[in-house]
This record gives structure tokens, C-alpha cells and sequence, in this order.
């Protein structure tokens, strides 16, 4: 099993830095993220494999969003 990635950590660091919080954030407060949590550790997962999962489904919920608005005629 491969665990070691390589991750960029270069980017958008301020976008990088409003997942990290997102994700926190659910993790304390949202309990089906906690779910998801916890069964991904009886998966075997590293606390780092699902935070990077976490992170990535944050960021395309982010997308979809701003996407949308953005699509979104001005007056």
C-alpha cells in the first residue's frame, strides 16, 4: 500500500489555508463528517489520508459554489 505522496503545498496558500479551516471546522462541529472519519480509521486510513480526502471534497464543493455564482448574470 502507498501511503507517501507528494503534494503540492505551493498554490493558492490562502485558499489552501480556508480548506484546512473548513475541514476542522466539520470535523468538530458536522456530525457526518465525523462519521466519515471514523470510518475511514477502521478502513486503516492515516489521520493524513483522510484529511487530504476531506480537503479535496471541501474544495469541490467550494468550486461548484463559486462556479455558480459566478455564472450568475450581474444588474
Amino acid at each position: 500500500m502507498d501511503t507517501g505522496r507528494r503534494l503540492n503545498h505551493g498554490g493558492d496558500r490562502q485558499a489552501n489555508a480556508a480548506l484546512h479551516r473548513i475541514v476542522f471546522t466539520r470535523l468538530r462541529h458536522d456530525p457526518r463528517t465525523r462519521e466519515y472519519y471514523e470510518r475511514r480509521t477502521q478502513e486503516g486510513k492515516t489521520r493524513r489520508e483522510i484529511i487530504r480526502c476531506l480537503r479535496r471534497y471541501a474544495a469541490r464543493e467550494v468550486f461548484n459554489l463559486v462556479r455558480t455564482v459566478s455564472s450568475v448574470p450581474l444588474l
